[in-house]
């Protein structure tokens, strides 16, 4: 199939890319999406380097599940909470063919009836920390919704921990932003800015919010995790009390931290070129593919069993490889794979095996080489991890070449205009500089720098004292 070209029309060539790729489409009601196995699988890879990341960390944090249904007086009761949910969430009122003596609100996200039930699970300091995590899908009423970055419902993990002082609740949301980093970063290939949020963008309800912040190829920015610490807001609104060390009772400290399938979307829209995914290899559903080329039965026979008798023995060493036994020409097995992103296609043919060698085929960067058949094998776990390092190489120089900074507004508004990508500069700290740059541009401030710290410059909005350095994008 023929994409639109990045350069030319980028939404276009996402969504091509998501169809193409056979990762997800469009259901019946608006805004939701069948994720296909291909897709999924990917997500699967994202989801279970997270998992395991959760449960390695020390004390481990644990699984449980919540209710996507929570009863309307529960979300009521955090005011800021409830303000900023307001216009996506949606609410069942009759159901089984009567009208609910209470309205039940379909899950936005869980504190409120997490933390409702942890007004019954905390009694002591030593009932703390409580430390759970949730694998769930939520609902948030999107109006312009797009396939994998946002729609209606989507699946995402939600941690939810309860803590005894501020600084463990502190550190464990910067914990988990470090682990959000890491699955971004090691598993991913995608290179992220770690952060403070502003009080317009936080998380409502919370006190402090940190994003990873990524940067796509068509020099917009995606918010591609969130970790949040609660202190003690939730807490108060449930009344999470707990008898402390001093035989005080004391209200607990809290975070939340939470990443979605828009990571699939951000790994399309990161990595991705005009051919289609380019995907890092520990993320790929098959990391090698092998096709078989062949003219005659008697060639088909040859070839196809000695991919069969590779495949075999590369995954009984833990590669994921598949042989690709479509009845199609080879051409076209060679465009599809290439649109689906497959790191390493191997080719072999009657040539090949009299031989004794394959051909190489490199998704990141096309080239192709020999080698011998014998090789082959010691050869590919080491060429999987250069793919990996490459691509993560390759995205961070993306995002160096297209980050900027700015010195005073003109240059601010002409970056973000001409440019794009992200653009630095010294901040004041007021709400109305950031919402006249919102304004002016459409770009939002993604985020300030994880410590606070002097810039040393007048705020390029409006001259006065700067406070901070803020990176502006247009971001998804």
């Amino acid at each position: 199939m023929a994409l639109p070209t990045q350069a030319d029309d980028f939404p276009a060539w996402y969504q091509e890319v998501v169809r193409g790729a056979d990762l997800a489409e469009n259901s019946l009601a608006r805004g939701t999406m069948v994720i296909k196995p291909y897709g999924y699988a990917i997500w699967e890879a994202i989801r279970d380097a997270l998992d395991k990341r959760f449960k390695e960390t020390d004390p481990p944090h644990e699984n449980l599940y919540f209710p996507m249904f929570i009863p309307q007086r529960l979300l009521e009761r955090e005011k800021e909470h409830v303000e900023g949910f307001a216009p996506e969430v949606a609410v069942v009122s009759p159901a089984g063919g009567e009208e609910l003596a209470e309205p039940l609100i379909v899950r936005p996200t869980s504190e409120t009836i997490i933390w409702d039930a942890y007004s019954r699970w905390i009694q002591s300091y030593r009932d703390l920390p409580l430390l759970y995590n949730q694998w769930a899908n939520v609902v948030r009423w999107e109006l312009r919704p797009r396939l994998l970055l946002r729609t209606t419902e989507f699946l995402w993990q939600e941690g939810h921990t309860a803590h005894e002082t501020k600084d463990e609740a502190w550190a464990e949301a910067l914990q988990m932003l470090e682990v959000y980093r890491q699955v971004a970063e090691d598993v991913m290939a995608m290179p992220v800015h770690l952060g403070r949020k502003t009080a317009s963008e936080r998380f409502p309800g919370a006190e402090e919010t940190f994003p990873i912040e990524a940067l796509m190829r068509d020099g917009k920015a995606l918010q591609a995790g969130t970790s949040h610490y609660l202190g003690q807001n939730f807490a108060r609104a449930y009344d999470v009390q707990f008898l402390g060390r001093d035989g005080e009772q004391h209200l607990a400290y809290a975070t939340s931290w939470g990443v979605s399938t828009r990571l699939v979307g951000g790994l399309i829209m990161a990595h991705g070129d005009d051919k289609g995914l380019r995907l890092p290899p520990a993320v790929a559903p098959h990391q090698v593919v092998i096709v078989p080329i062949y003219r005659s039965d008697d060639e088909q026979d040859r070839t196809v069993s000695a991919a069969k008798a590779m495949a075999a023995e590369w995954g009984a060493a833990g590669i994921r490889v598949r042989v690709d036994e479509r009845d199609e020409r080879p051409g076209f097995k060679f465009a599809d794979h290439e649109l689906r992103g497959v790191p390493i296609r191997i080719e072999v043919g009657p040539r090949d095996l009299e031989a004794s060698q394959v051909t190489v085929v490199r998704r990141d960067s096309g080239e192709k080489t020999p080698v011998a058949m014998d090789a082959i094998a010691g050869r590919l776990p080491g060429l999987l991890d250069e793919i990996q390092r490459s691509l993560f190489d390759d995205a961070v120089a993306f995002r160096a070449a297209n980050t900027h900074e700015a010195s005073s507004y003109d240059e601010l508004r002409s970056l973000i205009a001409d440019q794009g990508g992200f653009v630095s500069g010294a901040w004041c700290g007021d709400a109305a500089c950031e919402a006249q740059v919102k304004a002016d541009t459409k770009a939002t401030i993604r985020f300030l720098p994880l410590e606070p710290e002097d810039p040393g410059a007048p705020c390029v909005v409006c001259g006065r004292p700067g406070i901070d350095t803020a990176t502006w994008a247009i971001a998804y």
